[in-house]
């Protein structure tokens, strides 16, 4: 069993019942514990079952399971929490897509925003409940199916999920530039990126902990991404 906070209990109760029926084919699930009365959260908390595996570098096995994963939710309705999101993320991700406007430091992202914002145009892509954030957090345990034990709801393209997985590998993961061009396929894939690429900036610039030395990967991942443009 793994237990974690769970400080937004709307949100939290969510992920529960959504983990609880989500299937997918080649893809381990982390699925909920409920309480002896029924419930996902108890005092704050939630319940998993444990799944083995732990992240590894499987950059272009991990944009699969966004491209999987985001078949199987796209009939999910809109999360009705989702709009009263006011943390830093649910804000970045309004700046990327101009649904929201904010000065942000120019030093820690900011400028970099500003020029690659120019670049935008309209995406005609239907939106839907994807996972934003599984860089990092798909497991893998050898030859056994990948797992996910979390979901970080937004309301995107589902191409977009799989862009922020990109942006996350070329700027911190070491992915090598290729998975670029490997998963150029995907509808509207240079301005989905370019999407990706300005939430990351919003988030390293809103973000307190940020500096000027981890703006570096993203830099390196905005030069290539506006290549494509």
């Amino acid at each position: 069993m793994a237990v974690r906070p769970a400080g937004k209990p709307a949100e939290a109760t969510w992920v529960a019942k959504t983990l609880d029926t989500l299937s997918v084919d080649n893809l381990r699930i982390a699925r909920p514990l409920r309480s002896t009365d029924g419930r996902y959260v108890v005092g704050g908390w939630a319940a998993t079952k444990y799944l083995s595996g732990r992240a590894e570098p499987r950059h272009d096995e991990v944009v699969e399971v966004a491209v999987k994963l985001h078949a199987a939710t796209s009939d999910l309705p809109k999360p009705r929490f989702l709009d009263a999101r006011t943390d830093l993320f649910a804000k970045a991700d309004r700046l990327a897509w101009e649904e929201e406007q904010a000065e942000l430091d120019p030093s820690l992202g900011g400028r970099l925003f500003e020029l690659l914002s120019a670049y935008r145009k309209p995406v005609q892509l239907k939106p839907q409940v994807v996972h934003g954030d599984l860089f990092g957090t798909v497991l893998f345990a050898g030859d056994a199916a990948p797992a996910i034990i979390d979901f970080t709801p937004y309301w995107r393209p589902a191409e977009y999920g799989a862009a922020v997985v990109v942006v996350d590998a070329l700027s911190w993961g070491g992915a090598d530039h290729g998975i670029l061009q490997r998963w150029a396929h995907l509808a509207e894939w240079p301005q989905v990126l370019l999407r990706a690429t300005l939430f990351r900036l919003a988030v390293h610039a809103l973000h307190p902990l940020s500096s000027t030395q981890s703006l570096v990967g993203l830099e390196r991942t905005a030069t290539k991404v506006t290549s494509l443009l």
